[in-house]
This record gives C-alpha cells, sequence and structure tokens, in this order.
C-alpha cells in the first residue's frame, strides 16, 4: 500500500512577472504595492552597468521618487545593513526595491523588515524570529543563481568570518520581478558561478532530509535543473544567448523555491566557511565542494541522485544504482570544469593547514546540516575538504 503523502507548508513570494524586457514594467507593477518614494538597494558594480539608471528613469517618468543605496558589499555585514535601513528611514521611502546579485535582495529584505522598528538584527537571527509588518518589497534578480526573489532567506556576514541566516516568511517579497535582459553582461566566470550555486540549490532541496521536503518542491527542482542542464554551458560560452540567459534565470528562481521550502544541506554548510575565511564567492565554494559532498552523502542516500541524474545528463539514464550516483557526482565535476571554474582549494590559495580550522566552523552550520541525507561530523567534514584540496 502506498504511503500518503506527509503533511508540508509551501510559501512562494506573492507575484512572480517573468520575461524580457519588463523592467520597463516596473513602474506600474510598483504602482500596485506603494505609491510614495522607492528606496532602492543595489551595489556599486551593478550601478556602473547602466541598469539602475534605466530603473530610475523608469520610475521617475512615472513621477516616482527614488533614493539610491549603493553600498551594498559581496557577504553584507551587518554595518552595511544597518546603514541600508538608516539611510531608508531617513528618505520615508514607501517602498523597498533590491535589484542586483543575491547580497543586493538579501539587504533589500532585511531593510524591508528593519524600517518599521518592531525589532533589532540581531532580534531576527534564526528561523521563524521575525515579527510585525515590514515595508511592500519588490525583488529583481541580475544574476541566476541565488533564486533570493522567492525565498524567505537573508544571510549576513557577522563579526570577522562568521555568517548567520535570518529565515521568516515576512522576507518573501510581494513581487519578483525577472527580466533575463539584465542578464546578458554578466562575466562568464560569474554566470558558471551563479548556475552551479543554482543547481545546488534545486539538488540540496530535492535530496533534503527535512521534514518538509515535499512534492512541490521535488517538482520545482527537476524542472529547474532540466532547464539549466540544457543552458548553463550556452550561457558562459555564448553570454548574448537570450534563451540560455532566460532558462537559467528561470530555472535559477525555480530551485529557489524549491529550497525555500524544502531546505539544503552540507555542500551549503561546507561552503561557507569558504566565504567566510578566504572571501570565496559563495557560487564558487559551493562547487569546490558539491561533488566530494554527494560523493559523501551517495554510499548511504544514493537515490536521489539517481532520480535526479537523467534530468541534468540524460545519458546517464542507461546506468543503475550505485553507478548511476556516482556519474552523477563525477559529471557535475566535470561541468564546472567545462564552465572554467577552479576545482580544488589549493587553487585558491588556501593552505592545507587550515583544514581542521574549516571543518570546526563548518559545525556551526547545524541548521544546514540537519537536512543533509546522511549524517555528517567533524571528521567526515575534513575528509571532505582533504577531498577537495
Amino acid at each position: 500500500m502506498d504511503k500518503p503523502v506527509p503533511p508540508f507548508t509551501f510559501n512562494t513570494t506573492k507575484s512572480v512577472v517573468f520575461g524580457p524586457g519588463k523592467l520597463d514594467d516596473l513602474s506600474t507593477l510598483l504602482a500596485s504595492l506603494a505609491t510614495g518614494p522607492v528606496f532602492l538597494v543595489t551595489d556599486p558594480g551593478l550601478r556602473a552597468t547602466g541598469i539602475i539608471d534605466r530603473a530610475e528613469r523608469v520610475l521617475k517618468d512615472a513621477g516616482r521618487s527614488v533614493i539610491i543605496f549603493s553600498d551594498v558589499e559581496a557577504d553584507p555585514p551587518e554595518a552595511v545593513i544597518l546603514a541600508a535601513s538608516d539611510a531608508a528611514k531617513a528618505s520615508e521611502a514607501s517602498i523597498v526595491l533590491g535589484l542586483g546579485g543575491g547580497s543586493s535582495l538579501d539587504v533589500a529584505k532585511l531593510v524591508a523588515a528593519l524600517v518599521p522598528g518592531h525589532q533589532t538584527l540581531s532580534q531576527m537571527y534564526g528561523v521563524g524570529n521575525v515579527t510585525g509588518s515590514r515595508l511592500p518589497l519588490a525583488l529583481i534578480p541580475t544574476t541566476a543563481g541565488t533564486g533570493s526573489e522567492v525565498t524567505p532567506i537573508s544571510i549576513v556576514t557577522t563579526g570577522a568570518q562568521e555568517k548567520m541566516g535570518v529565515v521568516s516568511p515576512v522576507l518573501l517579497p510581494d513581487l519578483a520581478l525577472l527580466d533575463p535582459e539584465l542578464t546578458l553582461g554578466l562575466p562568464a566566470h560569474v554566470t558558471a558561478a551563479t548556475g552551479i550555486d543554482a543547481m545546488v540549490h534545486a539538488i540540496e532541496a530535492y535530496a533534503s532530509a527535512s521534514a518538509n521536503n515535499n512534492p512541490l518542491s521535488r517538482m520545482l527542482a527537476v524542472q529547474a535543473l532540466n532547464l539549466m542542464g540544457q543552458a548553463l554551458l550556452r550561457a558562459v560560452t555564448d553570454g548574448s544567448s537570450l534563451s540560455a540567459r532566460a532558462d537559467m534565470l528561470l530555472g535559477s528562481m525555480l530551485a529557489g523555491q524549491a529550497f525555500a521550502n524544502s531546505p539544503v544541506a552540507a555542500v551549503h554548510a561546507l561552503a561557507y566557511p569558504l566565504g567566510g575565511h578566504f572571501h570565496i564567492p559563495h557560487g564558487l565554494s559551493n562547487a569546490l565542494v558539491l561533488p566530494h559532498v554527494l560523493r559523501f552523502n551517495a554510499v548511504t542516500a544514493p537515490h536521489p541522485y539517481t532520480e535526479l541524474a537523467p534530468h541534468l545528463f540524460p545519458d546517464l539514464a542507461t546506468l543503475e544504482g550505485q553507478a548511476r550516483a556516482s556519474a552523477f557526482c563525477d559529471r557535475l565535476a566535470g561541468l564546472s570544469a567545462a564552465c572554467g571554474l577552479p576545482q580544488r582549494l589549493r587553487e585558491m590559495g588556501i593552505d592545507r593547514a587550515t583544514l581542521p580550522r574549516l571543518a570546526s566552523d563548518a559545525m556551526n552550520q547545524q541548521r544546514l546540516l540537519v537536512n543533509n541525507p546522511r549524517p555528517l561530523t567533524e571528521a567526515d567534514a575534513l575528509k571532505i575538504y582533504e577531498a577537495a584540496y
């Protein structure tokens, strides 16, 4: 007799608008959320591309006042988030608009939650700790990787090296606007790293040991991999391909919806110390440990990977069982290499002597490690880092 589907909860962004050129509809879309000043959160690099000027022009042509905060840093520290929220309060903004990569979107989420003044940032850390209302919030991604536009998660760098998460449905925006034209100028190495990051989201969501792993997340993860498996290398080698860019952006969003409800696990837990200690971009950190974590998991939990393998690499359907799971891990490493990403920790200037510290720090990510399909100890983490070295 078949087992019934266990209870689950699925939350996502209220409205998703997708399509080339949709940035031109921004003023109309925001008008349905709020009519006062728009507080736009972004980073200096994106402002230099002209995308921010274009968004500002669309809004100002519609009579909207726009205040731009463009000091977001990668892996944003608390100081940046607090500075942004102070600026938003001073501007009397009626809506927060995040435009950029995952860091800008994460900052925008927290600004929207902080401006009403119900809590301090430190009170929000953890799962389900955001209380009260937030400002209306719209997010526009310019990379196909984090899926932050549809996740209830913001990651903050606390202190010199540690990261902490704010996880709450309150952070889900009112609107996600996905315009693949905005990703056309993304450099190949960023396209590759963010693309692998999105694939990790789908893979870990599908395999998650979370009690909230659910059929919707698994369905979205499969569709995400179907799209991105065909598009990533094309997007890296031909950055002007709008069809590849569109598939990557849509796939990234679907993967974001998947892991927002069926959370990620040890790949992310082992990636975070790499970013904290060595400032390696998050997507690349994931890529460096991905095949090694999956090989560890596949020893006792191969089934998710055998099920996913043909969706990403159709020719692997001819294999079965452990052979297919093992080939899946190898092909993921091969895809990362084909995209031009470094494959070894030593290539990033990491000293082997630091590996025990990385393993110890990875154990601080228990909110992620509990979702891993195979239990993982500090000794296991060290062996994985050594395999990746």
